[in-house]
């Protein structure tokens, strides 16, 4: 703890203990002159208390002697009165100053100085008039000869009724003041019993002084310096790099918290220290398993080229299939017309027109579709386009035992947009479908109009009664390449190239599954209501 005062300046320890304890030496000094000054005050209050009393008492003794006109009674009486211990003297003198009776005999028939409390007590200048003063000062304290403190009280002989009518030594009634009694009291007793007072007391402060800065100085050692004190080796630890180290201090004051804030801090950044370790070591692994879905995406791009080389071939071999049907079309016409209308020949070459029809239009409806033409847009009907949709798939082996629940809203569901994306949107939605429910089953297909945040949308509604989403796979369902279906049936394309045109569009898509039960997906795209 010594260490801090070599250097107040770089401890807040030593700073507060400087500054409590010269505030503290100075307040006491306050306190201990305040008391001196008071215990002063009252000793000589009681002195006076006890000088008056004795002064009465010396009147009152004396009262007989005077009234008979005894003086030898009356000086024995004024000296037993001035043999107690502490009584320098007791005169009596009249109203000139002349002094008639003393305790001591060795001044009798002298005259008092006129600058003493005798004559100054009354009058306001006894040496150059007899004028009174208005207020009458009946004792004062001063030093003898020996440096004894030394009080005098005096108190005046009245001339009483009983003295104005005696007939042995009568005073006329118009004098007041007979005479004087003084006493001279020593203080000795007092200064002694004062001084005592004071040295006891300037000891008790000293010892109160001492042991307070003792006890403020252990207090502060041990809630300040000694807790600061840690927390800077703490900190100059952990500087250096040792980030096990933590501060032991258990209080629940402001201490307390900023040590448990600090150690926090230590296991944050051992924390940190080791997870950048961790990535360290596990760069490699993360590095190839990186490069393995690097490779899993070009795996799955190339399939994806493949399907999309498919379909180019798909798409030629139903255009050169397209032709032979124009020719089948044209000669069943041609032989209808040689057989009669209601002979059995003719029924059947209607029904070669028709399923030739049929295919010409399933045909049509592909080619369309898988035709790479410039995006253009327009005023799209989504009924029609999932009408079109519906006819397309109807026709596809995958939807032979799938069955189709509509219920389409009658109202002009029109978007501003181009109709083979949305095309694209709805096929997507029943080949899932269709998957999902290992092509067979039921699939609900359902429009309405819906408003959210004051504006009008299409809510188109796909729903199936297959295997269901799981609640773990839900948030990868719209990410490229993402698919639970098996290989080879799936390129984990569908989903994700439908939620980004729906969201070009300004629309969104909801998910509703039950594992088990089936999927429900919402398409809503915002309505052009110009378009009504």
């Amino acid at each position: 703890m010594k260490n801090i005062f070599r250097h107040p300046e770089k401890f807040i320890a030593a700073k507060l203990i400087i500054a409590i304890g010269v505030l503290m030496v100075a307040l006491t000094f306050i306190f201990w002159y305040a008391i001196l000054t008071k215990q002063e005050k009252d000793i000589m209050s009681i002195a006076l208390r006890y000088g008056g009393s004795f002064v009465h008492f010396t009147r009152e003794s004396i009262f007989n002697s005077l009234m008979n006109v005894q003086p030898d009674e009356t000086q024995r009486v004024l000296q037993t009165l001035g043999t107690p211990e502490g009584v320098q003297s007791v005169r009596i003198y009249d109203h000139e100053g002349k002094v008639l009776y003393n305790s001591q005999k060795n001044s009798i028939g002298e005259f008092v100085d006129k600058g003493s409390v005798a004559c100054k007590g009354c009058h306001v200048s006894p040496e150059k008039s007899p004028a009174l003063s208005q207020s009458v000062r009946k004792w004062s304290v001063y030093r003898n000869m020996q440096g004894v403190r030394t009080l005098q009280v005096i108190d005046a002989i009245t001339n009483e009724p009983s003295c104005s009518t005696a007939a042995c030594h009568a005073h006329p009634s118009n004098i007041k003041m007979l005479g004087f009694v003084e006493a001279q009291l020593s203080l000795a007793f007092l200064d002694e019993a004062l001084l005592k007072q004071r040295l006891a007391l300037s000891a008790y402060v000293v010892m109160f002084v001492l042991a307070t800065s003792l006890s403020l100085g252990i207090i502060i050692y041990k809630i300040v310096s000694k807790p600061v004190s840690e927390l800077v080796q703490g900190m100059e630890k952990v500087a250096s790099g040792n980030l096990e180290h933590s501060v032991a201090i258990k209080s629940v004051d402001e201490m307390g918290v900023l040590a448990q804030t600090f150690n926090a801090m230590i296991r944050d950044l051992k924390m940190a220290r080791d997870q950048r370790e961790r990535w360290t070591q596990t760069l490699e692994a993360e590095i190839a398993k990186k490069t393995e879905e690097i490779q899993r995406t070009h795996v799955n791009l190339m399939q994806t080229e493949k399907l999309a080389s498919l379909g180019r071939m798909a798409a030629g071999v139903a255009h050169e299939i397209n032709n032979p049907l124009t020719g089948v079309v044209t000669f069943a016409h041609l032989l209808k017309k040689r057989f009669p209308s209601e002979s059995e020949e003719s029924q059947d070459l209607n029904i070669i027109i028709e399923q030739a029809d049929r295919c010409s239009k399933i045909i049509k409806n592909l080619l369309t579709f898988a035709r790479a033409t410039p995006t253009e847009k327009g005023k799209v009907s989504i009924n029609d386009v999932l009408n079109r949709t519906i006819f397309m798939v109807q026709n596809q082996e995958k939807f032979h035992h799938i069955k189709f629940n509509i219920n389409l809203e009658e109202y002009p569901f029109v978007i501003v947009g181009d109709s083979s994306q949305f095309q694209q949107i709805f096929l997507n939605m029943f080949i899932n479908a269709a998957d999902a429910m290992n092509e067979r089953g039921r699939i609900s297909v359902a429009t309405r109009k819906t408003t959210e945040n004051g504006k009008p949308y299409v809510e188109i509604e796909f729903t199936d009664e297959g295997c269901g989403i799981r609640e773990e796979d839900m948030p990868k369902l719209f990410e490229p390449f993402f698919t639970t279906k098996p290989v080879g049936k799936g390129t984990g394309l569908g989903l994700s190239v439908s939620h980004g045109i729906v969201k070009h569009l300004g629309g969104y898509i909801k998910v509703k599954s039950t594992v088990g039960k089936g999927t429900s997906f919402f398409v809503r795209l915002p309505l052009n209501e110009e378009g009504k």
